[in-house]
């Protein structure tokens, strides 16, 4: 038995649906199969190491400082992207969204999503190095 929020998803995304292309139940099929797909990536997200409470698993003063001297860096990286990459960046990956939610929360299209996250980490990437 489909779910409201899954029905509701074909109700907002109706206009989209164009005849020439797919058929209703092409269409309905694939948007399922898109939530599937995001709902899987979800959970295939690792998970942090939990750190024991052992004087062997505590980081050394010099491993904290570069941790910090990193985050710094990298939220200095964040906060230079265009304006439309880092909020979908951080609703993301620090709002622990998909792909999907974020393009229903900000009503763009998933391609668009994901073209701006790629876009995104290859900056993150270049200024990172």
């Amino acid at each position: 038995m489909p779910k409201y929020h899954d029905l509701k998803e074909v109700w907002h995304k109706a206009a989209l649906f164009d005849p020439s292309r797919a058929s209703v139940s092409t269409w309905i099929f694939t948007i399922a199969r898109n939530r599937l797909i995001d709902a899987k990536r979800k959970q295939k997200r690792p998970e942090p190491e939990l750190l024991l409470n052992e004087p062997d698993h505590y980081p050394n003063q010099e491993d904290i400082f570069t941790l910090q001297q990193e985050a710094t860096q990298l939220g200095k990286a964040i906060s230079e992207l265009p304006e439309t990459q880092k909020e979908i960046l951080i609703a993301a990956f620090y709002g622990d969204m998909s792909h999907m939610e974020v393009a229903e929360k900000t009503g763009l299209p998933l391609g668009t999503i994901k073209s701006r996250i790629r876009l995104a980490l290859t900056r993150l990437r270049k200024t990172m190095t």
